[in-house]
């Protein structure tokens, strides 16, 4: 029998006879392996029963009687369940029986239908807790999930009572075949699905969270930044085309500061306090974890704001990040640099090269860098200054 099917079966309980020996009759539906039994309010005696074809036979009383009876519990149940593939997204064995009996069903919630819900709620905090960048991963993780059901189970939705443990073992095995998803992608798109998880038994739509002991498999690339030598070159070389040159000393000063593309683009001239030490800094909201933070502006950052004062509110120029990042390539082509340079490799630069290989302590740079955790600084980070301390023992060796 296919798991999608019904089966219906009538069975005699020949453990609780009643006084005259007669046994009770009970129905028993099975739908996707799933089993629900119930009385039908009938007692035979258990020799009449013919289990094989499911009848009650002579010499008992009103046989032809009960037969009807039985074969009307069978109707109604299968009108039950052809209702229910009709009307019905996805459906248990309770809810036949709930059906069956003329019983509203409590209003069960479709996996796509609340990570649709969740995502126009986030929606509504764009410029408030998020950025409209996190929707829109948001969304675009949203269209997996679905892509996924409709392979999975020919569905464009499932009830979130029917997810199992496994859901997001097949989930992950579908983005890596099918999507074709590096591990660390995967993760995030996984994660994303599992605050919704989270949103919907808040919202009491599920009971519990089906995959509470699921743990991803740790994925910890390699940091990827400029070295000293590649970060001299950078600053000391100039480009005729005024926007490239923009774009360079934009990177050079995220080099030196550690803020992220929004922070750089959003920096503002009232966002500088002089601090304990007379200095300037600038202090802001970092736009991922939205905690302030304070970085001292070193002083080729300094220069380089003072290069591009002008009467605008904000310090640099503005531009979109796609842009920034393929000016980057052609400066990187110019440099001699042979990674892909990206923005992000500003922030990783002044992590490692500015501070971390100037013996600058892996505390300071968690605070400076708005880490909300030492430990994330130290996961991130850890292998750097490893490989700091490798080069240090090879030139003590060298000079012994």
């Amino acid at each position: 029998m296919n798991k999608y099917d019904m089966k219906i079966l009538f069975l005699l309980v020949r453990s609780r006879n009643n006084k005259k020996g007669s046994s009770a009759l009970k129905c028993r539906i099975t739908y996707k392996l799933e089993r629900k039994e119930f009385s039908t309010g009938k007692f035979i005696n258990p020799n009449n029963w013919n289990s094989k074809k499911q009848l009650v036979e002579p010499p008992e009383l009103d046989a032809e009687l009960i037969n009807t009876q039985l074969s009307l519990i069978r109707t109604k149940l299968n009108q039950a369940f052809l209702f229910l593939q009709v009307n019905e997204v996805n459906f248990d064995v309770h809810d036949i029986y709930m059906q069956y009996k003329g019983k509203p069903l409590k209003k069960e919630r479709g996996v796509v239908e609340v990570y649709d819900m969740h995502s126009q709620r986030i929606k509504k905090l764009i410029g408030i807790d998020i950025q409209e960048v996190t929707y829109k991963k948001y969304l675009e993780s949203g269209k997996h999930l679905k892509d996924f059901i409709k392979h999975k189970y020919k569905q464009k939705d499932i009830k979130l009572k029917a997810l199992r443990s496994n859901f997001i073992d097949d989930y992950v095995y579908f983005l890596k075949v099918e999507k074709k998803f590096q591990q660390s992608t995967l993760n995030k798109a996984v994660q994303r699905f599992r605050k919704v998880i989270k949103f919907a038994v808040a919202e009491d739509y599920l009971s519990k969270d089906p995959f509470m002991l699921y743990r991803p498999k740790t994925v910890r690339k390699p940091i990827v930044f400029l070295n000293p030598e590649q970060l001299k070159k950078l600053e000391e070389t100039t480009f005729s085309i005024v926007r490239i040159q923009q774009i360079k000393d934009m990177f050079v000063f995220c080099c030196y500061t550690g803020l992220g593309f929004s922070e750089m683009s959003n920096l503002k001239k009232n966002q500088f306090t002089t601090e304990f030490d007379g200095e300037l800094w600038i202090n802001i909201n970092r736009q991922k974890t939205k905690k302030n933070f304070k970085v001292p502006l070193l002083p080729k950052a300094k220069a380089i704001m003072e290069l591009y004062s002008s009467e605008s509110d904000y310090v640099l120029p503005r531009m979109s990040n796609t842009k920034f990042n393929v000016y980057l390539k052609e400066i990187a082509n110019v440099v001699g640099i042979e990674f892909n340079l990206t923005h992000h490799i500003a922030r990783k630069t002044f992590a490692s090269t500015v501070l971390l290989f100037n013996d600058v302590p892996m505390e300071i740079v968690s605070k400076l860098l708005g880490h909300s955790k030492l430990q994330t600084t130290q996961d991130h980070y850890g292998k750097v200054v490893e490989s700091r301390i490798a080069k240090e023992i090879k030139r003590i060796k060298g000079s012994s």
